[in-house]
């Protein structure tokens, strides 16, 4: 059974899409951390991440480096923070956390954002790339 990001990259579901190549795809998380956490996964359904083939596993790491910049600059944090979990959904995927203070990458702050607040923060992450 296909995962939820396999069916988001193939528009079954809606996302709030940042970016996609070849290998790769990147959407806003509809339960972010802080507005602008973004979720950047590779086009094929691999749980773990150190089982993702080449050039997926490194597609993965260019893209999140260039979304990075445009996540800083949209939401005036200091810097991207980044983690790997792979619990919740069966398809590696790499987190992309707009942090101002060292705690600020904590699952615990996740919260669900208004389709307008969705929508915004999407439109200034799309602009700045």
């Amino acid at each position: 059974m296909a995962s939820i990001f396999s069916k988001i990259i193939v528009g079954e579901i809606p996302s709030y899409k940042l970016f996609e190549d070849e290998h790769t795809f990147a959407f806003l998380d509809i339960q972010p951390i802080s507005a602008g956490h973004a979720l950047v996964v590779p086009k094929i359904e691999i749980d773990y991440f150190a089982d993702v083939p080449e050039p997926y596993y490194s597609a993965v790491f260019k893209t999140a480096k260039l979304l990075a910049k445009p996540i800083q600059a949209a939401t005036n944090c200091k810097r991207v923070g980044t983690i790997i979990l792979g619990w919740d959904v069966p398809h590696f995927h790499y987190h992309l956390v707009p942090m101002w203070a060292h705690g600020d990458l904590n699952f615990q702050k996740a919260k669900q954002l208004s389709t307008s607040e969705m929508q915004e923060m999407q439109k200034r992450i799309l602009a700045l790339l």
